[in-house]
């Protein structure tokens, strides 16, 4: 199964799990928009859209943060298809700690992704609290695991590889691809 690693802001540096993921695996791709600082909806769409379309099959998206919004703003306007979303600490966009310079993905669309989705939460993300994450969840008829108190779930949670994440990631890319999967 393909795998595109979507970060949020600032693109998740090397002690992100995305970026260790990576590295450990040189078959996942990130995607590339113009500027990680300084997000524009319209260049992250054309930058994921790119990236699906360069897979030799529907791919799994792996995202974090602002790109879980990414996800739903790209699904919302995208024919192309993929295998499903591994949606990573979704920020509040109504929060007063939302980034300034994201507020272009503020608008969420709030109808059901047309893929299955997975919503991993922390029960203390300084970006999003628990109901907000299940209720944009429930928009988007995702699933949700509550990963327990690990922050906003980044480099700076101290996760290292995060063994459970990939588990997590693991566990839903064979669902979503049909695959019997035993975890042990």
């Amino acid at each position: 199964m393909q795998i595109i690693i979507l970060p949020g802001i600032g693109g998740s540096g090397g002690s992100h799990w995305q970026s260790r993921w990576q590295a450990e695996d040189p078959s996942m791709r990130r995607f590339r928009p113009g500027d990680w600082d300084q997000p524009d909806l319209a260049d992250w769409i054309a930058a994921l859209d790119l990236e699906v379309e360069r897979s030799s099959a529907p791919p799994i998206l792996a995202a974090h943060s602002l790109a879980c919004l990414l996800v739903a703003h790209w699904a919302a306007k995208s024919r192309r298809r993929v295998a499903g979303a591994f949606l990573v600490a979704v920020p509040d966009p109504g929060s007063s700690v939302f980034p300034a310079e994201a507020r272009g993905f503020a608008a969420v669309p709030g109808r059901r992704l047309p893929f299955p989705s997975l919503v991993v939460a922390s029960t203390n993300d300084p970006y999003g609290s628990m109901e907000s994450v299940e209720a944009r969840a429930a928009d988007w008829g995702s699933r949700v695991v509550v990963a327990g108190p690990l922050g906003h779930i980044n480099g700076q949670s101290g996760l290292g590889d995060w063994p459970a994440g990939r588990a997590l990631l693991a566990d839903f890319a064979a669902a979503a691809s049909g695959d019997t999967v035993v975890t042990v």
